[in-house]
């Protein structure tokens, strides 16, 4: 299985040759968790071995290949679907978390960009839950491009969001990627909805845990929306899971 490893190192640098590096990558999968299970090794080191696993299409794979669930398609079309229950529910939240909820939806009722959209109901989602978005989803300003590769560099896990100066939460970000360990694994992302499904897909794809301030957030990724492992919720995202189904 080195040889294989090895020979993808030079097939993920050839144009058009999707279909070849995916067939490799599903038959070195066992060996790469193997891996990732026994060795721990750091992010920069995968990055290195394993540079084919960085990109959309394979995260969407190895996640199929770990869950037997499509990540992608299965989160969004979920979230989607839920997203009128979801703004519902949240509509009953009071005090400063209902009045922040508020403020979040309005933006996203001003835009009809379904992208602006997702990324409002997760934050609605986050706040719903008492917990922080920030601590995850860095956002810069693109006039200022010294102090996101710094913020970036210090990032354990999360997002990095580049916006132009002076827009809001309505309007489309500059950039949007996946950052862990302090390396940034993707970008030119879509939407913030868009990195967190390829942040989720790289927590499974890696072996890793959920971040902890948002653990509530990603636990109704898994088993609410993906419905993986969904029968042990804890208290808090099975109280959210029975006001939708009400």
């Amino acid at each position: 299985m080195e040889k294989e490893r090895i020979a993808l190192l030079t097939e993920v640098k050839k144009k058009n040759n999707e279909a070849v590096v995916k067939e490799k990558m599903h038959l070195t999968f066992s060996y790469r968790r193997q891996e990732l299970v026994e060795d721990l090794p750091m992010v920069s080191d995968l990055q290195s071995r394993w540079p084919a696993l960085y990109t959309v299409n394979e995260i969407n794979a190895e996640f199929m290949r770990i869950t037997t669930v499509p990540l992608l398609s299965k989160f969004l079309a979920q979230l989607d679907k839920y997203t009128a229950t979801l703004q519902k529910v949240f509509s009953s939240k009071g005090g400063a978390s209902g009045q922040k909820i508020l403020r979040i939806m309005v933006a996203a009722d001003k835009c009809g960009d379904i992208h602006i959209k997702r990324d409002c109901v997760i934050q609605s989602l986050c706040v719903y839950l008492n917990e922080d978005m920030t601590t995850v989803i860095k956002e810069f300003q693109d006039c200022n491009p010294e102090e996101a590769e710094i913020g970036i560099s210090e990032t354990t896990l999360g997002l990095f969001v580049i916006r132009k100066e002076g827009a809001g939460a309505e309007d489309e970000p500059v950039d949007v990627g996946v950052v862990i360990e302090g390396v940034k694994l993707l970008q030119h992302l879509k939407s913030i909805s868009f990195g967190l499904v390829m942040l989720f897909g790289l927590i499974y794809a890696l072996n890793l845990s959920y971040p902890q301030s948002l653990k509530f957030t990603f636990e109704f990724f898994q088993k609410v929306l993906m419905n993986l492992d969904g029968s042990k919720l804890s208290p808090k995202v099975q109280a959210l899971k029975i006001k939708m189904f009400q």
